[in-house]
C-alpha cells in the first residue's frame, strides 16, 4: 500500500504566520505590558471618591477623566460631564493634577519587550523555516544549502564490478594503468626504491572510446573506493562555491584513502587562463583550488586522480605539468584487432549464432569507437527480436552496421523509376571507378534503398586490414571515387542532380588537406598552411596564410578535383558496357553484394 504524504505548504504560508504573530504582539501583548491596567468607572463613583478625599492624581482630557486612588495602585477612567465646580472640589479634596497619569514601564522591561523578545521570536521562526526548507530539499540536496558540498558519486570497492577484462581494444592504455593498480595493491615495492606514482593520470581520446570505463576498471582491479564527478558539476553561479566543492571532494577522498578520484570532462574547469576582460572568475578559482589540492603544501598520499577529456590542447599548462597530471594515456579509436575484441566482449551479453565472423564485422566497422561497436551489437539483437528469432545472426550484425552508419531503411520513401535509375547509375559509378583503380578498398555492398540519414543509396568499401598511411596516389584515387557518381550522371543522362552533395564535401575536404596540411602541393611544398584543433572532436581547421595564398589554395583545390573528375569520366567511358550492365542489375535487385559486383565486372 502506497504511503499518502501530507501536502507540502508553500513558503508564503509560513511568512503569513510570522506576520500575524507580529501584529498580535504589537496590538495586544505589548500594550498590556507597557502600561498599567485602566479600570472604567461611573461619574458618581468619581464624585463620591472626591468627596471622601480618596483621589490621588487626576488628569482631565478632552473626552475622559483619568484618576488614581491615594495609594496610586489603580488607575480609573470616567466620562466627561458638565460640572462647573469640579476643579474647585478636586483642589479641596487634595487631589494632584498630573500631566501624564499613565506611567511607562521600567527601561529594562521596555528594552526586553522592544528588542530582545522580537529578536528571539524571529530567530526561532528562522530556525523553523530553515529546518523546513532542509527537509523539503531532501537532506540538503538543494542549491541553497548544498552549493559548497561535493556531490561526487561514490562506488565503494567497485560496486558495479567493472574489471580490465570488461574493457577490450585498449591494450596500451590498460598496460599503462595496470601499473597504478599494482601500486595501490603494494605501494611498499615502489617506495623501497624511492619511486613514486604519478599524482594524476589524464585519459585523452575521442568520445566513446571507453575513458570512463577504463577509470572504473582501475578502481575495480585495485578494489578501492572510486569517486566520480563531472567537471561541469564544480561550476556554480556564485564565485567560490566550485572551489569549496573541490576542497570537500578531496577531504572525503583523504578520509577513504587509498582511493581514486575521477573527474570526467575536466576541460570544463581546466581551460587555459588568460588576461582577457570578463573571464570566468568562478572557473578560475575552481581551477586554482584543484591545482593547490594536487600539488599544494599538503600531501595527497593514497589519493590517485584520474581525469578524462576530449580537448587536451585546451587545458591549462599548470594542470598538465609534471607533479600534477604526470602521465597522459591516449585512448584512441580501436584498430582491427581491437574492434574484433570489443565486438566479442559485447556479444557475450547477447545470444548469438556460433558461425558469426567477428573479423569481417570488425573490418566493415572501420573507424568505429567502442561505444559505436556496443551500439552495433545492441542493434543486431533488436533486429533479431523484430524478426522473431531467438539468436543474433551474421546478417543481423552486418545490417546493424548499416543502421549505425546510414540509419534505418525508409519504408515509405518511394522513388520514381527515373530517380531510382539515376541513383543506381550514381552508386555503380562510385563502385566501378573504385574497382578500376589500384589501392582502392574492395567493394562490399551496393544498395539504392533510401535510409533515414537522407542517403538514397550508398556504396560500402571495406579495407582488408589497418592502414595508417595514405600515399598521394591513394588520396587522388579516393577523390576520383567520390567524383565518379556525379560524372556517371553527366555521362549517362546529360544532366546532374543534388545527389552528389556529400561526395563533393568529402572530395573538397581531402583535396584541401593535400594542399594545406599534407604538403602534397608542388607549388607550396612542405609548408603547413592550415592548423588543426580539436582533433578528437571532428577537427576544426583554420588557415594561417595571406589572402593571396588563400586564393592560390582555392585554385589548386579546384584544379585537383577537376583533374580527378576527368579521370573518373574517362574510366566510366572506357567501361560503358559494364556500367550499363551493373546499373541494370542494381536497379532490379536494389542491393547487390561485392561478390556479385565483381562477378559481373569480370564476366
Amino acid at each position: 500500500m502506497k504511503e499518502v504524504k501530507t501536502p507540502k505548504k508553500p513558503l508564503i504560508f509560513y511568512y503569513v504566520i510570522v506576520f500575524c504573530i507580529i501584529i498580535f504582539l504589537n496590538s495586544f501583548i505589548m500594550p498590556f505590558f507597557m502600561q498599567r491596567q485602566i479600570k472604567e468607572t461611573d461619574y458618581g463613583t468619581f464624585m463620591t471618591m472626591t468627596a471622601n478625599k480618596e483621589i490621588g492624581e487626576v488628569q482631565i482630557q478632552d473626552n475622559r477623566i483619568l484618576f488614581t486612588d491615594k495609594e496610586g495602585k489603580n488607575i480609573y477612567e470616567t466620562g466627561i460631564v458638565d460640572d462647573p465646580g469640579l476643579v474647585e472640589r478636586l483642589y479641596d479634596s487634595g487631589a494632584v493634577f498630573a500631566g501624564d497619569i499613565i506611567e511607562e514601564a521600567s527601561p529594562l522591561i521596555s528594552f526586553i519587550l522592544s528588542w530582545v523578545l522580537p529578536i528571539a521570536i524571529f530567530t526561532l521562526m528562522g530556525q523553523l523555516l530553515t529546518k523546513k526548507l532542509m527537509n523539503r530539499a531532501g537532506g540538503g540536496n538543494s542549491m541553497m544549502f548544498n552549493m559548497g558540498k561535493s556531490n561526487a558519486k561514490i562506488y565503494v570497492k567497485s560496486s558495479d564490478g567493472i574489471k580490465f577484462s570488461d574493457v577490450a581494444g585498449e591494450d596500451e592504455a590498460k598496460e599503462n594503468l595496470a601499473e597504478i593498480v599494482d601500486y595501490l595493491h603494494d605501494p611498499k615495492k615502489y617506495t623501497e626504491i624511492g619511486a613514486s606514482m604519478p599524482k594524476g593520470i589524464l585519459l585523452v581520446g575521442p568520445p566513446g572510446t571507453g575513458k570512463t570505463m577504463l577509470a572504473k576498471a582501475v578502481a575495480g582491479e585495485a578494489n578501492v573506493p572510486f569517486f566520480s564527478m563531472s567537471g561541469s558539476e564544480f561550476v556554480e553561479m556564485f564565485v567560490g562555491m566550485g572551489a569549496s566543492k573541490v576542497r570537500d571532494l578531496f577531504k572525503q577522498a583523504k578520509e577513504k584513502a587509498p582511493c581514486i578520484v575521477f573527474i570526467d570532462e575536466i576541460d570544463a574547469i581546466g581551460k587555459k587562463r588568460d588576461s582577457k576582460f570578463g573571464g570566468n572568475d568562478e572557473r578560475e578559482q575552481t581551477l586554482n583550488q584543484l591545482l593547490t589540492e594536487m600539488d599544494g603544501f599538503e600531501g595527497n598520499s593514497g589519493v590517485m586522480i584520474l581525469a578524462a577529456t576530449n580537448r587536451p590542447e585546451s587545458l591549462d599548462a599548470a594542470l598538465t605539468r609534471p607533479g600534477r597530471f604526470d602521465r597522459r594515456v591516449p585512448v584512441e579509436l580501436p584498430d582491427l584487432k581491437g574492434r574484433e575484441a570489443i565486438l566479442r566482449v559485447h556479444a557475450k551479453k547477447i545470444k548469438t549464432n556460433t558461425d558469426i565472423d567477428y573479423e569481417r564485422i570488425a573490418r566493415m566497422a572501420s573507424g568505429a569507437s567502442g561505444a559505436e561497436l556496443a551500439n552495433i551489437v545492441n542493434e543486431a539483437a533488436l533486429r533479431a527480436v523484430r524478426n522473431g528469432r531467438k539468436t543474433v545472426s551474421q546478417a543481423d550484425m552486418e545490417e546493424s552496421i548499416e543502421v549505425v552508419i546510414a540509419g534505418y531503411q525508409k519504408k515509405n520513401a518511394i522513388l520514381t523509376d527515373k530517380e531510382k535509375l539515376i541513383v543506381a547509375y550514381h552508386e555503380i559509378g562510385h563502385a566501378l571507378v573504385a574497382a578500376m583503380q589500384k589501392g582502392s578498398a574492395p567493394v562490399q555492398k551496393i544498395t539504392i534503398v533510401p535510409r533515414t540519414s537522407g542517403a538514397l543509396g550508398y556504396t560500402m568499401q571495406v579495407d582488408e586490414g589497418n592502414h595508417y598511411l595514405m600515399t598521394k596516389e591513394e588520396i587522388e584515387n579516393k577523390i576520383a571515387t567520390y567524383t565518379a557518381g556525379r560524372a556517371c550522371e553527366e555521362l549517362v543522362f546529360g544532366s546532374i542532380t543534388t545527389g552528389a552533395s556529400n561526395d563533393i564535401e568529402q572530395a573538397t575536404k581531402l583535396a584541401r588537406s593535400m594542399v594545406t596540411r599534407f604538403g602534397m602541393s608542388e607549388e607550396f611544398g612542405m609548408v603547413a598552411l592550415e592548423t588543426l584543433s580539436n582533433q578528437y572532436l571532428g577537427g576544426d581547421t583554420s588557415l594561417a596564410c595571406s589572402a593571396d595564398t588563400q586564393k592560390e589554395i582555392d585554385k589548386q583545390v579546384i584544379d585537383l578535383i577537376a583533374k580527378q573528375y576527368n579521370k573518373a569520366m574517362e574510366l566510366l567511358r572506357g567501361n560503358r558496357a559494364k556500367l550499363d550492365l551493373l546499373a541494370k542489375e542494381l536497379y532490379e535487385k536494389e542491393t547487390i553484394t561485392g561478390d556479385e559486383f565483381m562477378e559481373i565486372l569480370n564476366g
